[in-house]
């Protein structure tokens, strides 16, 4: 089993994946591999459970559920009803399990069935340009009611925002002149680039998607309804709206909104030391020139401690660059790094 697994990883599976195809948990491998012999050591129950229904139970329960006042009711509502008139046959969960053993479980309702979404695949970033994040936010208008839509676009591994505009409306085509502009600053060579968003209509509009693949520019997208896989444009436009010259109120022109956001940009990019790339900005670390800095800052806490040993407890400050950035990480991925 264990080999088997092996060779589903080796040729590309996930090796959760692969444990589930095999009807084992991913710890239980690892306890496996951890034992010398690598035996399935698993026993399993000896004996029936005593409350385990009998068959004339289970047959009395799939002739209730599919009897014509049931077929259309879940479970839920089935043994409220049954209780009703003085009948006990089995709990939900039992009447849900004894269901799912006959292949019974099945959407009935005329709505869409529940799809399950999977997470976004992991993005590594270790360079600049090499993995985008946008996103679109509201920003108030003098107008109760309606807004400016401001169009972000940033770099995942420097934090530099390489493109933004503010539009009195969400389109597909203001978004695919933005991130073309963009990528004309910035350079961007065919296959050299993924950029991320979430599922909202300007991202998966026609016009985008075309101008994407014509620029060779791979797709990643969040769930639907899920913040958390957008975390750097989240966390982008909370600095956005927590800067304190932000207005309370509402911009008074789109004009306005606009000079503001010029100026947010040109100090975020430039003056603003960002926690989470050690302290320089974003445009020193996509430049390049943040390696410099940090060998510097390193080299004068190192002379600190050299003068005063006794004042130093173990090591000096961290002030080694980091490598590299996650976007979406797998659970088994350690999760430095991948928030903004």
């Amino acid at each position: 089993m264990m080999d088997a697994i092996d060779v589903a990883v080796a040729s590309g599976a996930r090796q959760a994946e692969a444990c589930g195809v095999m009807g084992i948990d991913r710890r239980t491998l690892q306890r496996w591999r951890a034992r010398e012999s690598g035996e399935d050591l698993r026993a399993g129950p000896k004996t029936e459970p005593r409350n385990k229904l009998s068959p004339s139970e289970r047959r009395t329960v799939i002739e209730i559920v599919n009897s014509p006042k049931y077929r259309d009711l879940s479970p839920n509502q089935i043994v409220p009803l049954l209780a009703d008139q003085g009948i006990y046959v089995a709990s939900e969960s039992t009447i849900y399990r004894v269901l799912h053993q006959e292949g019974q479980v099945k959407h009935r309702e005329t709505s869409r069935a529940p799809q399950k979404r999977h997470r976004p695949v992991e993005l590594e970033a270790t360079g600049p340009n090499q993995v985008w994040s946008w996103d679109i936010t509201y920003l108030r208008s003098p107008i109760r009611g309606e807004f400016f839509r401001l169009y972000m676009v940033m770099d995942v591994w420097s934090r530099k925002t390489v493109g933004w505009e503010v539009h009195d409306h969400e389109d597909a085509d203001l978004a695919a002149l933005l991130i073309e502009h963009a990528c004309a600053r910035e350079g961007i060579r065919r296959n050299q680039l993924t950029i991320h968003s979430d599922n909202g209509a300007p991202m998966k509009g026609a016009t985008l998607l075309a101008t994407l693949q014509n620029l060779g520019v791979a797709t990643s997208f969040s769930r639907p309804r899920v913040s958390n896989d957008n975390p750097f444009s989240e966390a982008l436009f909370r600095t956005v709206k927590y800067r304190p010259e932000f207005p309370s109120g509402a911009f008074e022109s789109i004009e306005t909104a606009r000079s503001w956001v010029e100026s947010f940009v040109h100090w975020y990019n430039t003056e603003h030391l960002h926690s989470a790339i050690r302290y320089v900005t974003p445009e020193q670390r996509h430049n390049g020139e943040s390696e410099e800095i940090l060998r510097r800052r390193d080299a004068i806490y190192e002379a600190a401690r050299e003068r005063h040993p006794d004042r130093w407890s173990g090591q000096t400050r961290n002030w080694e660059p980091i490598r590299i950035v996650y976007l979406n990480p797998e659970p088994d991925v350690p999760a430095k790094n991948s928030a903004a």
